[in-house]
């Protein structure tokens, strides 16, 4: 979905958790039917995908970063061995795990965001949507695909992250495995959490010590898939 030139930059998702806005009695219930109708959408779209592995990462790595690299051969490894690639469509290592899964034959998603500031799907994509809130997009993610390989990024890619992890611990999703890609980067989160989350006994240690890390490719690939 795309806004014409001149029109708000306001999203979706910000309407509709604006809390300050009286609109539950003139906008809200006719909302729920586009919520359901991003829904139906990505059901029909997505269905009959077989296998298939999320990556996440930074949209602001650029193309001669060592995980923009990773993310293409991950991505054309996983290819090769007949699983569908879903990224969130944009650039940086969306675009590379797109395009590793393209030019390895393999067949490549992008699910998008509708943002403040528009970023357009990436050229590597056989299936694109655009989706208005982010709620029904991670469902995409988490119903359709097997794993998540995740790599270096920002708050999107926490978010993604623990969103994954959460589900995971409270038997949401099951034989879902979530492998973080960098081991310099992950480093410190991986120690707040055994430090600080574990040790106040906020976590169980299998919570954490089950989530692997690794900077080899293939290693991350056969974690991934292990269990689909």
């Amino acid at each position: 979905m795309r806004r014409s030139p001149g029109e708000s930059a306001v999203t979706a998702d910000q309407r509709l958790l604006d809390s300050e806005a009286d609109t539950w009695k003139n906008g809200d219930p006719w909302r729920v039917l586009r919520i359901g109708s991003e829904f139906v959408e990505g059901f029909e779209n997505l269905a009959g995908l077989g296998p298939a592995i999320s990556l996440f990462g930074s949209a602001r790595a650029t193309s001669d970063s060592p995980y923009y690299s990773a993310a293409y051969d991950i991505a054309a490894a996983l290819a090769a061995k007949g699983y569908t690639v879903i990224t969130g469509g944009g650039p940086g290592v969306m675009e590379a795990a797109n395009k590793g899964a393209y030019e390895a034959g393999g067949h490549s998603i992008g699910l998008g965001i509708e943002l403040p500031h528009e970023q357009s799907l990436n050229e590597y994509i056989h299936l694109g949507i655009t989706f208005r809130y982010f709620f029904a997009r991670k469902t995409m993610f988490l119903k359709y695909s097997r794993g998540f390989v995740v790599m270096p990024g920002g708050l999107g890619t926490l978010d993604e992250l623990f969103e994954a992890l959460v589900l995971a611990q409270t038997g949401k999703v099951t034989k879902f495995p979530i492998v973080l890609f960098g081991t310099t980067y992950w480093a410190g989160l991986i120690s707040w959490l055994r430090a600080a989350v574990l040790d106040n006994g906020y976590a169980a240690a299998i919570d954490v010590d089950s989530i692997p890390v690794t900077d080899s490719v293939d290693e991350a690939v056969a974690l991934v898939t292990r269990q689909v």
